[in-house]
């Protein structure tokens, strides 16, 4: 049976997620139309907001067991204030993200590559999209920060920090690696539609599976094999339409 503490945490991480996707399901979608325009300061921040809520939503479920992991491992007098302060060190990563996605969604905007919902508006956008994250799926670069992310035990011991700050400092590298793992696949996310909530539960599921599956790898290569195709099929279709 699970110690205390430790279904104290994993309810901690429940709690914050089911309040993130909470929050996406209640609050509507910043629009240009009702925010006194995109580059205002209204929709900034309420498009940061719902980034940064729904960067918590979905990456906070694969990062469970690592936080898990750390508060087993890091246990001490403090209580839950090092785990604590790991997980926010994590989760600065992403709201660094989504200062930039924000940032990325109102000059696509602007540009016309997206709509206001957060759509590609252009097929071969589409298609640039999908076979960038299809060739990062299959790179290096993106297996050593999967394999980092599938397998914490020895980085956490490693890279022990002693008190609060040091548990934040651990978090931000675990974040980092995470970040290097799954940021070009939130470009999924101009694919499918930003609020689209099953598109993004579907996103979630993806990043899960890649970090928590026995067969993540292949799922991460699969990943890749089908954003390439689909950008190939999808370009295709556009060339012979406009021929």
């Amino acid at each position: 049976m699970p110690e205390r503490a430790t279904i104290i945490t994993l309810a901690a991480l429940a709690a914050l997620v089911a309040l993130a996707w909470g929050y996406l399901l209640a609050a509507p979608m910043p629009m240009p139309a009702t925010s006194g325009g995109l580059r205002t300061s209204h929709y900034a921040l309420y498009t940061f907001a719902m980034w940064f809520v729904m960067m918590v939503g979905m990456m906070t479920p694969s990062v469970a067991p690592t936080v898990l992991l750390f508060d087993r491992v890091n246990r001490d007098g403090t209580g839950y204030t090092r785990t604590t302060c790991f997980l926010a060190g994590y989760l600065t990563v992403w709201l660094a993200f989504s200062v930039l996605a924000t940032g990325l969604q109102i000059e696509l905007i602007v540009a016309g590559w997206i709509d206001a919902m957060g759509v590609s508006a252009r097929p071969l956008g589409t298609a640039a999209i999908l076979f960038v994250i299809g060739l990062y799926q299959l790179l290096p670069a993106k297996a050593a920060c999967l394999e980092h992310c599938r397998a914490p035990a020895r980085f956490i011991v490693a890279a022990h920090r002693p008190g609060a700050r040091g548990a934040f400092v651990m978090g931000l590298h675990h974040g980092l690696f995470c970040l290097g793992c799954c940021w070009l696949l939130m470009g999924l996310l101009f694919v499918g539609g930003v609020m689209n909530l099953l598109w993004v539960a579907a996103i979630s599921a993806l990043v899960i599976a890649e970090k928590l599956l026995v067969r993540g790898e292949w799922v991460r290569k699969t990943i890749g094999a089908a954003a390439l195709i689909a950008a190939i099929v999808i370009a295709a279709e556009h060339t012979a339409l406009n021929t």
